[in-house]
């Protein structure tokens, strides 16, 4: 329902307009306040990437996260993480992630990416304590922050935002009624602007997730999603039809579809019912992060990698590696 409205096919977003109005009245004063200096932005002593949204919803951002710090990473660059943590509580913040961090402290997609890049990660509600976490701990010359785009109170010297190629911004309106956090015009002052599917529009890079081969929660096992038998897939991101036709596209043969919401917590009871005997279940890599404690047998999940197209990413990468000179 939620996605018809934001489309615009339902007119009860009509309904909702009200409210958005509100929305757009709060957003555009915090941010008039931190332009006109009335509030002032924290600046940390490295350079500050915020990697960001314009739209409620999964975009493919933590794709983004993962590639930048591994290219970073692979240039010689010490990088950090921080992120607010969403879908978390951790007893105290800031919270330095390691190898034993629980997603139910941390939140899945901050664990994902320590988990796949190996860069130091740092999460809490206040941004800038979690960059001060990072640089008492760690010798990193550049942070990258996973969302925070609308986070004014930490200053950044870069702005990256992704956006869904095929919704784009729906409607065109403030929450509730549309998807925005905020106006599309907020483009014209950002940095970058990576498009995840569809069709890249002028200035803009195109970017593609690009599914490896699904690997088993218990054993690490490899093998192409095709040869798994009787799928039942499972996908609690922002937007669970990209997952699924991504498995379309790599060959697999779906029997049930199981959308969940985003950051939504999994028990082991609740996953297992999922299935049947004879059935294999396939999931997210944000998802398995969350699963591998009670992980069965029959529990796959399929990565995927951003790839960047065109020679705007190697000026982009480039760019970031200037502000620390």
């Amino acid at each position: 329902m939620i996605a018809r409205i934001w489309s615009g096919e339902s007119p009860l977003w009509l309904l909702l307009l009200p409210l958005s109005w509100l929305y757009g009245l709060v957003s555009g004063v915090i941010s008039l306040l931190y332009r006109l200096g009335i509030k002032r932005a924290w600046r940390a002593p490295v350079p500050v990437v915020v990697v960001g949204n314009l739209t409620a919803g999964g975009n493919g951002k933590t794709p983004v996260v993962i590639w930048l710090v591994e290219q970073l990473k692979a240039r010689g660059i010490r990088v950090g993480v921080v992120s607010r943590g969403y879908g978390g509580k951790a007893a105290k913040y800031p919270l330095l992630l390691t190898s034993d961090t629980l997603t139910s402290e941390a939140g899945d997609e901050p664990v994902l990416i320590y988990q796949r890049t190996g860069a130091p990660v740092a999460v809490s509600p206040v941004r800038s304590e979690a960059v001060q976490a990072l640089l008492t701990e760690h010798d990193v010359q550049i942070i990258i922050t996973d969302d925070g785009l609308q986070h004014y109170a930490l200053a950044r010297d870069k702005e990256i935002v992704v956006i869904d190629g095929v919704r784009r911004f729906g409607n065109g309106w403030w929450l509730p009624a549309g998807p925005m956090r905020e106006r599309a015009s907020r483009l014209k002052s950002v940095d970058a602007v990576i498009v995840n599917g569809g069709v890249a529009q002028q200035g803009e890079i195109p970017m593609h997730l690009h599914p490896g081969l699904a690997v088993n929660l218990l054993t690490g096992e490899r093998k192409a999603v095709a040869q798994l038998p009787a799928l039942v897939a499972m996908a609690g991101i922002g937007h669970p039809p990209r997952f699924f036709a991504t498995l379309e596209q790599c060959g697999a043969r779906i029997e049930k579809r199981v959308p969940l919401a985003d950051h939504q917590a999994l028990v082991p009871e609740q996953v297992a019912a999922f299935t049947v005997p004879g059935q294999t279940l396939i999931m997210t890599e944000k998802d398995a992060v969350k699963c591998r404690a009670f992980a069965k047998e029959n529990w796959w999940y399929l990565p995927v990698d951003a790839e960047l197209s065109g020679e705007q990413p190697e000026q982009l990468l480039k760019d970031l590696i200037a502000l620390m000179h």
